[in-house]
């Protein structure tokens, strides 16, 4: 049978490195905090790159590449970011058997660099907008890591734009936000919270940071994905400016955003069984698998008959089992395991009777239809699939969100199960730092303020609703 799950009940972090382990989506690098990603985690991965990318497309971004390597004076040209981003640099100084005459940083995020490079290419506003993405992999020195969550190394997208006017930055950040909403929600069936971040979340040298976040099902929010309107700080940094319309010159304006890998380790936190992967339709490299059952006696006849099926689901991603070592059962669990939406089970009698039975993963539910109808039938599984896998994240999200009003009321919150608190506040960092020393929750978005709210921390005057939550 299928390699054992450990119960979300009983380690919820064991039960999660199960299934990347065993489910074969990542394994452990012999560099420390370094992953591989095997071939299913991989595709599963290709498969939101190919979306994204189109979305990014269709929006008027263009694909580009700049270099790993960063010369360090860069990074150190824009004081808040350096600041932030210092504890967690990779520093080349030796090269070619030789001391560099200026070390070289592995990037943490291409900011700095592709800033250095719009100094070259923006002179007018007629240069203006400049709408490109980069997919790449980036290097941060984290402390503690985990598959896909967090680790040193991660692969990504990350945006960079530049901008005529504020007003413009301000848009493209939202509106980039936005896209990250609609492909969590419609793709990865994953209901999120969207807003901006505070001042002590918000991403280091950015005027605003926007994020979206997730629900996981240990009530631990997830970032998702974040939107940041840079303002003029990366173009002042590297004496970036255009020529107005009018003759004068004036610094670009810019915003960056971007979404990780982190993205698969969200899919299995909010979705995923204890017998396994869980995968929404939209994005699953394999939507449907057609597992034969059969004896040396009927195996040719089971075989066609399976081939036949898949060829009436050409517009489907389909594998077929044509494994012989392992028994039916085996390969029921391992498929289960693997998370693919919809198993298509035939044997001998399903070919007498020219039928197949259709098995939902999410909810283990079996279904006999006529040869004819298994095309239709399989298309209206996977819509009920991602419908279903949406409405059940957002459901237990929804029972797990608070308003609270009081800060006794607060730190019990967030000694029990926990979840998303929505509270009241002041907008006083040393409020939020008491909130995260004390109960170890953060504030994840920042919302409109309620009429009349309260601090739950302090009792003065609400300056925004801030939903606070423990996350990852």
């Amino acid at each position: 049978m299928a390699e054992k799950i450990t119960p979300r009940d009983e380690d919820y972090a064991q039960w999660y490195v199960d299934i990347v382990l065993k489910a074969r989506l990542a394994d452990y690098s012999p560099v420390k905090g370094c992953m591989v990603i095997r071939p299913r985690g991989f595709a599963l991965w290709e498969r939101m790159q190919d979306i994204i990318d189109s979305m990014f497309k269709a929006t008027g971004h263009s694909n580009a590449y700049f270099p790993l390597l960063i010369p360090e004076s860069f990074i150190r040209k824009e004081a808040e970011h350096i600041e932030g981003f210092s504890p967690e640099l990779a520093i080349v100084t030796h090269a070619g058997g030789e001391k560099l005459e200026e070390p070289l940083v592995l990037r943490p995020t291409s900011e700095t660099i592709i800033w250095a490079m719009y100094k070259k290419w923006i002179q007018s506003y007629r240069d203006l907008p400049i709408l490109i993405n980069q997919w790449a992999n980036v290097l941060r020195w984290e402390k503690r890591t985990r598959l896909f969550l967090r680790t040193t190394e991660f692969l990504w997208q990350e945006g960079h734009t530049a901008h005529a006017t504020s007003e413009e930055a301000v848009e493209e950040t939202l509106k980039m936000l936005n896209v990250y909403r609609t492909f969590a929600e419609e793709y990865l069936a994953l209901p999120v919270i969207s807003g901006r971040k505070s001042e002590q979340e918000k991403f280091a040298g950015a005027v605003d940071t926007y994020a979206i976040e997730a629900m996981m099902q240990d009530r631990r929010a997830l970032q998702a994905g974040t939107s940041h309107f840079l303002g003029q700080n990366f173009a002042k940094a590297f004496d970036v400016t255009y020529q107005t319309a009018n003759g004068d010159l004036d610094y670009v304006w810019a915003t960056s955003w971007g979404v990780s890998t982190r993205l698969v380790g969200a899919l299995i936190m909010a979705h995923s069984d204890d017998r396994g992967l869980v995968v929404p339709p939209r994005v699953a490299p394999t939507e449907a698998v057609i597992v034969p059952i059969f004896k040396n006696d009927t195996k040719e006849r089971v075989l066609a008959y399976a081939r036949e099926i898949g060829g009436t689901l050409g517009d489907f991603r389909v594998e077929i089992d044509t494994d012989e070592q392992n028994s039916p059962g085996w390969k029921f669990a391992e498929w289960e395991l693997l998370g693919v939406p919809v198993r298509i089970e035939i044997g001998p009698r399903d070919v007498d009777a020219g039928k197949v039975v259709l098995v939902r993963r999410d909810t283990g539910e079996k279904t006999t239809v006529p040869r004819n109808n298994v095309p239709a039938t399989v298309k209206s599984l996977l819509q009920e699939i991602q419908k279903s896998l949406y409405e059940k994240a957002k459901t237990f999200r929804e029972e797990n969100t608070r308003v609270i009003g009081e800060y006794g009321e607060l730190k019990e919150f967030f000694d029990g199960p926990g979840g998303f608190a929505v509270c009241s506040w002041c907008g006083n960092g040393e409020c939020e730092t008491k909130v995260k020393d004390e109960t170890k929750a953060t504030i994840r978005i920042l919302q409109d303020p309620t009429p009349e709210g309260r601090c739950v921390v302090c009792g003065n005057a609400a300056q925004a609703n801030a939903v606070f939550a423990k996350a990852y």
